[in-house]
């Protein structure tokens, strides 16, 4: 049972690192649910208070990934429209057979939610697109740093009780 419950937390922590890119699987706290299922085996002692801080972390991160693209939006002079377009891009991107299609696309659907709902001009909208860009790129590096930092700590329990998981 503890092999099972090692391999779905580690098929959480995958997940949590995938969704990192992904605007509709929020990453760190589905990695935080590998590491969760992870202390949940008989091998494993559960830590509460590690257990409490990375749940912290991760939701503190949740919610933040919900300002940061609009910060860089508001920063650069976008509106709300941009960041909306940022979103719609990004998923149209994710869909996209084009390489790198969800960055093209972030900034591709900031630039025409700034052009065609909000009236900017070209200028305008280049510089709130830009804005929403780098939120974007903000937000998801700090997702992908958390859920990869979670990914180690993964590996680190795994490895100090080896034995007592790996044993038949």
């Amino acid at each position: 049972m503890d092999l099972l419950l090692t391999l779905l937390g580690f098929v959480f922590i995958c997940l949590g690192i995938v969704g990192s890119f992904l605007p509709v699987l929020p990453g760190p706290i589905t990695s935080w649910f590998g590491l969760l299922i992870l202390h949940l085996t008989k091998t494993i002692p559960q830590n509460w208070s590690f257990l409490g801080i990375t749940l912290f972390i991760a939701i503190k991160i949740f919610i933040l990934d919900y300002f940061i693209p609009a910060m860089g939006t508001k920063k650069f002079g976008g509106s709300k429209y941009g960041a909306y377009g940022t979103t719609i891009g990004l998923i149209i991107g994710l869909l996209s057979p084009i390489p790198f299609g969800i960055l093209i696309g972030a900034f591709s659907g900031a630039f025409v939610g700034e052009v065609v709902f909000d009236g900017k001009d070209t200028n305008a909208a280049l510089k709130a697109s830009f804005g929403a860009f780098i939120g974007f790129l903000a937000s998801t590096g700090i997702k992908f740093i958390v859920a990869t930092i979670y990914l180690v700590l993964f590996f680190m329990k795994v490895w100090e009780y080896k034995e007592g998981l790996f044993s038949f």
